[in-house]
């Protein structure tokens, strides 16, 4: 054969490779935008919760004060603050409800007016973890493409912002994290007392 039929080959496949990569690119980065709205709408979640919390008066002053100021500068908080104001929030979280004995939750469950927050506050605070891996995930597997020699060489992912990781501290209090543990068994026996 030919040495032209050769060469229209090779550019066939390298044209199929370059067009292949360009569509991963853009999956790859709309699967990060996607990833990144959710967790976005968790963090907002779990503070709009904390400020409802704080604002019902079922929490001591401090407590309440505590967690109205970081939950307001986690939601006001841009770039790279926004890490460090979440995981500020994470720390107020778990300072407000880790106590010795897990008092609080229990009261606060057995407040027919506070439970819906408890839950939902426990809710959010266990989806935050796993919207954190599948955006940093996401992040990972773009940017390993990203790296390839020939998408750096021809620069088929210019349009596109480089993403970057979300790192912050959003371990749930123990509390919350017994009370997930407890939705989620056989029972759905909520504690009604405080523990004795």
């Amino acid at each position: 054969m030919p040495w032209w039929f050769w060469a229209i080959v090779a550019a066939i496949v390298v044209l199929t490779y370059l067009v292949a990569t360009i569509g991963r690119l853009e999956r790859l980065h709309a699967r990060v935008e996607a990833a990144r709205a959710i967790l976005d709408s968790h963090l907002l979640r779990r503070s709009a919760v904390v400020l409802e919390l704080a604002a019902s008066g079922l929490l001591d002053p401090a407590t309440s004060l505590l967690l109205a100021t970081a939950a307001h500068r986690a939601r006001t908080a841009a770039g790279t603050d926004r890490e460090a104001e979440e995981s500020a929030l994470s720390v107020a979280l778990r300072a407000a409800f880790d106590d010795e004995d897990g008092d609080l939750v229990a009261l606060l469950i057995a407040d027919p007016s506070a439970r819906s927050l408890v839950e939902e506050l426990e809710a959010v605070t266990t989806k935050i973890p796993l919207a954190r891996r599948f955006h940093n995930d996401a992040v990972r597997a773009t940017l390993a493409v990203r790296r390839h020699r020939l998408v750096r060489w021809l620069r088929l992912a210019h349009r596109f912002a480089e993403p970057t990781s979300f790192e912050m501290d959003d371990d749930p209090p123990a509390a919350l994290a017994r009370l997930a543990l407890i939705r989620s068994g056989p029972h759905e026996d909520w504690p009604t007392s405080r523990p004795a």
